[in-house]
């Protein structure tokens, strides 16, 4: 009985060392420490993919970066529908789909995040650019992609985004009349009541 015992108290211990291993791989990689470099998380062919990106849009002085393991490149928004257009029509990139196109709010600004897919060669390229909050505009791109009138105007209707040049930014997934913006952080949930 005692060995059995022992057993238990040699498998009780092993959790305490994974915890212990974690908490000291946590402490390495403190909040203090700068972050670790985006593109490192990119393959040869994703680094590839990046450089045919920032010749294609070289005019609109695009910033390299990653999105996990995806390509990624900023831009400024008066370039947005521009960029676009040379994504989708260079038959290097080939990005025929848009994929999603979301908005994300940092409470000064909004991101846009363009997520474009080509099929030949089958490959996936991000194109992100920053909207103030001051004047929440950017060119649409349904004249590239129909897929963009959907996303467009959810960005519309959940943080109130406008897209010069939209077809239709009636409410998609909110009524006629309703008051604020629910995706933005400062929208007050607490308070929402259902008409």
């Amino acid at each position: 009985m005692a060995q059995d015992g022992d057993k238990q108290d040699t498998s009780e211990q092993q959790p305490e060392q994974t915890v212990s291993a974690s908490a000291a791989a946590h402490s390495a990689h403190g909040a203090d420490e700068p972050p670790a470099d985006p593109l490192a998380g990119l393959s040869s062919s994703g680094r590839e993919l990046l450089g045919i990106t920032m010749d294609v849009l070289k005019e609109f002085s695009p910033s390299a970066d990653a999105l996990d393991d995806l390509p990624q490149v900023k831009i400024d928004r008066r370039h947005v529908l521009a960029a676009c257009r040379a994504m989708k029509e260079d038959h290097r990139i080939n990005g025929q789909m848009l994929l999603c196109l979301a908005c994300v709010d940092f409470s000064d600004y909004f991101q846009l995040i363009y997520i474009l897919q080509s099929l030949n060669p089958e490959q996936t390229v991000v194109i992100r650019t920053d909207v103030p909050y001051s004047d929440a505009t950017v060119s649409s791109v349904t004249s590239v992609w129909q897929a963009a009138d959907w996303y467009e105007r959810e960005a519309h209707d959940l943080f109130g985004v406008g897209f010069d040049g939209h077809p239709d930014l009636s409410p998609l997934l909110l009524y006629d009349g309703f008051e604020g913006f629910p995706g933005r952080k400062e929208f007050p949930f607490n308070e929402y009541q259902e008409f």
